[in-house]
């Protein structure tokens, strides 16, 4: 993440800490499960629906992660002006668990769940990210 972008999700994070709190890492991820499988159909549907004029394919919303050392914090990114719009969630990192990094050849993910069970967020980083990624991952226990 470039200085200036950093900057501006620092502005964005600062009135959101508590007292003490530090942040560790920043980082612009996605927050996406669509399956590869899903995004070919959806494409090859809008090619059809369009006559063949036009593929459309989805892609997901950018996101800043930004974690500290007591929770992880996500903004929506603004895709043209590169600044976080609004706070999404705030997941606190006691008690969160990651699955193993999947690599591939353009981003990296793993999923961050409850380490009681339930429902996970699948956190996708860019190949430019995996600096981050790897502190990100560092920091959370890999699930059992």
């Amino acid at each position: 993440m470039n200085g200036r972008r950093r900057r501006a999700l620092l502005a964005a994070v600062h009135p959101l800490l508590e007292p003490g709190e530090r942040v560790e890492v920043t980082a612009v991820v996605n927050l996406s499960s669509v399956s590869v499988k899903r995004t070919a159909v959806f494409a090859v549907a809008s090619a059809i629906a369009s006559g063949g004029a036009m593929a459309v394919v989805p892609t997901p919303t950018p996101m800043y992660l930004t974690m500290t050392d007591r929770r992880i914090l996500v903004h929506r990114a603004d895709p043209v002006f590169a600044k976080p719009v609004e706070h999404t969630l705030t997941l606190p990192r006691t008690g969160l668990v990651r699955t193993e990094v999947v690599e591939r050849f353009v981003n990296s993910s793993f999923v961050v769940s409850p380490a009681e069970g339930g429902a996970g967020l699948k956190i996708v980083f860019p190949l430019l990210g995996r600096k981050e990624r790897d502190l990100v991952a560092a920091a959370l226990p890999v699930a059992a």
